[in-house]
């Protein structure tokens, strides 16, 4: 029998489009579903989805085979397993207190006791491994000319360390910086104290010699600087100025010119005064002895020629 591929091709479609109506009919609208609604025609409870009950296996020989499957009779050297309590804590046992059982009073919020508890655990296990590793013959100490590879290649490690060098020069550079700062700042503050303390030594050399000079002290010192100066020296001196007074020098220019107060009327006579003839003296009055004054007699006269005389000298000249 031949079968022409062209009918088959046919046949499948129409069957495709029947499947398509019947999906179209069975499918009912929006418009057509709300009309039903407004009828009446849907009532709750009528469309509504059961779930299966979920079936639980409990199959205790299927778990047990599965058991069987897994669990494998091995030596312990193979194993390497060790199931055991603590070891005994040594310091509540020196202290004399009682230790019930290995778990019995751990705090499992104290984390203390819970990291002494793994210790001691971990510390019982060494303690009956050895023993067992030992008896098998299987060494627990590294050989001396053993070489393990490293996890990570020699130019990863070359990168991590070029990376470290980098930022301990950083590190450095910057601890440099800011020591240099740190340098700059206290240099500039020792120069402004020098400076200031230079200024402070001219400023008390200056008023020492103008001291000097108005006659308040006599002495020198000023001019040797810090080698003879000490501390309260300059107070040592004007106590000592203070004690000693004014200097010959200052009293006469108080005598002449004064120093404050009443100045005119000072050379009138008084009654005292006029009468006081103590200074007089009659040598001087008439001329007759004495640096100044008028030359007497026996003195030698005034040679000065005239005016009519300078002028004709002036006129020969």
């Amino acid at each position: 029998m031949i079968v022409d591929s062209k009918s088959m091709e046919l046949a499948e479609e129409e069957e495709l489009l029947s499947q398509e109506s019947d999906e179209e009919n069975s499918e009912l609208s929006d418009s057509e579903l709300q009309e039903a609604f407004a009828k009446g025609l849907l009532k709750p409870g009528m469309n509504v989805r059961i779930d299966e009950p979920k079936k639980s296996v409990s199959s205790v020989e299927g778990l047990k085979q599965c058991l069987t499957d897994f669990r494998k009779d091995l030596p312990w050297v193979e194993r390497l397993d060790l199931t055991n309590l603590p070891a005994e804590d040594v310091l509540t046992k020196a202290d004399g207190k009682l230790t019930g059982p290995a778990n019995r009073g751990v705090n499992a919020d104290d984390d203390f006791q819970r990291e002494m508890f793994f210790y001691r655990q971990a510390q019982a296990t060494v303690l009956e491994a050895l023993p067992l590793l030992r008896k098998h013959n299987i060494a627990t100490k590294r050989p001396e000319d053993y070489f393990a590879e490293m996890a990570k290649t020699d130019q990863h490690m070359q990168k991590i360390r070029k990376k470290l060098l980098s930022k301990q020069a950083i590190l450095e550079k910057s601890e440099k910086a800011k020591k240099l700062r740190e340098q700059r700042k206290f240099s500039k503050k020792v120069q402004i104290e020098v400076l200031q303390k230079r200024q402070k030594e001219k400023v008390a050399m200056m008023s020492a010699v103008k001291k000097y000079q108005k006659g308040m002290t006599d002495k020198l010192d000023f001019l040797d600087g810090d080698k003879t100066s000490a501390p309260g020296s300059s107070q040592a001196a004007k106590k000592v100025l203070n004690k000693k007074g004014p200097n010959a020098k200052r009293k006469y220019k108080d005598q002449k010119f004064g120093f404050g107060g009443k100045k005119s009327g000072k050379k009138w006579n008084t009654k005292e005064s006029f009468n006081d003839v103590s200074s007089f003296r009659a040598k001087v009055a008439h001329g007759k002895g004495g640096k100044g004054g008028k030359k007497g007699k026996g003195g030698k006269q005034n040679k000065r020629p005239g005016k009519s005389v300078r002028r004709k000298m002036r006129g020969r000249s």
